[in-house]
């Protein structure tokens, strides 16, 4: 009998939101700003609104991968029951 806490779709959920997170912060990255040269993109949307919210919903995600418990067959619980 598989006792694992996670099974291979609580594993493929968990990497789905390591990915979406990692793209948040590559559409946060970009260059700064210098003492001799102001560069306004550090205050785009792009960098402001839109990668916090595709991090945070990568979050959510890694959380919804963490929590999601596979429905079981009634069939197999009734056979589990049965031995113990």
């Amino acid at each position: 009998m598989n006792n694992l806490a996670f099974t291979k779709k609580n594993y493929i959920l968990l990497a789905i939101g390591m990915v979406i997170i990692i793209l948040g912060f590559v559409l946060m990255s970009g260059s700064g700003s210098t003492e001799e040269y102001f560069n306004p993109d550090i205050f785009s949307a792009r960098r402001i609104k839109v990668a916090p919210a595709v991090c945070f919903a990568g979050f959510i995600f890694i959380i919804f991968g963490i929590m999601y418990r596979p429905k079981q067959n009634s069939q197999q619980d009734k056979t589990c029951n049965n031995k113990n």
